[in-house]
Parts: structure tokens; sequence; C-alpha cells
């Protein structure tokens, strides 16, 4: 068991590499806090236009609404636990198959920078942080401290 543990949340980056895996990680999950805020209905306009979009992108209107709320939820817990480092790999690999939803949906229909530039870059970043790990300053780093 405690090899699991060690392998979870063990980073593969040491030094300079582990200080800017973790300053990466930190910036991405901000950046899809953010993101996730306007899936919400507290959001006003901001999550009627989400809601508008989805159903553009071919979502059914039926449940769109509870699709909308799914993605921002995943979103947030994922980007939370990607700034505490903690669970930064199942946090990162939640977020990749995200950013795999919004390429293949609105990367196809609406294309442009966001979708066909920012997304995949996205999705390569968080690709890495499952390989190499959370970096320094993470939860996920004193565990793995502890378990040595």
């Amino acid at each position: 068991m405690e090899m699991h543990m060690i392998t979870v949340t063990t980073s593969r980056v040491t030094g300079r590499a582990a200080t800017v895996t973790a300053v990466v990680r930190i910036l991405v999950g901000v950046l899809f806090v953010l993101a996730s805020i306007p899936k919400f209905p507290f959001a006003g306009s901001a999550h009627d236009s989400e809601v508008a979009q989805f159903i553009s992108f071919g979502f059914p209107a039926s449940s769109v609404e509870a699709f909308v709320l799914f993605t921002g939820t995943v979103e947030l817990v994922c980007a939370a636990l990607l700034i505490a480092g903690f669970l930064t790999r199942f946090a990162a690999a939640g977020l990749a198959a995200v950013m795999i939803g919004a390429i293949s949906t609105a990367g196809l229909h609406v294309g442009g920078p966001l979708h066909l530039g920012v997304a995949p870059t996205l999705l390569v970043i968080l690709l890495v942080l499952v390989v190499v790990g959370a970096g320094s300053w993470s939860i996920d780093q004193r565990l793995a401290d502890r378990v040595r």
C-alpha cells in the first residue's frame, strides 16, 4: 500500500524543475477556477451564455444545464486540487478529460485560437502534470516525504 502512495504523490522532478512545475500547476489551477465560474447559475448572464454555447456545440437542450454544472464542478474541484497540489495526477487527468471534451466540441464547432490553441496547450501541460506530479509546494510532496 505504501508503494502506491509514493507512486501517486512523489514528484518526478526536483530542484528548479520542481519549482517551475509548481508555478505552472498553480497558474493552471487558477485559470480553471476562473473558467469554472461562468458555468454556475450565480454568474447570471455569463452562465446563460455558457448554456447557449453548449447547446450550439450539439448538447441536448433538455440536459445541457446539468452538463454545464457538471463541467464547472469538475473544473472547480480539480483546479482546487491542483492549486493545493493534492492528488495532482488525478486532478490533472480530470482536467485533461475536460480539455479533450472542449477541443472535440468547441474546437470543432467554433475553432479559433482559444479552442484550437489554448485548449490543446493546456491539455499538453495537464498530461505533463499527470506524468511528473505536483513539483514543489504541494500536499502530495508532504505526503510522499512522510511515507519515506
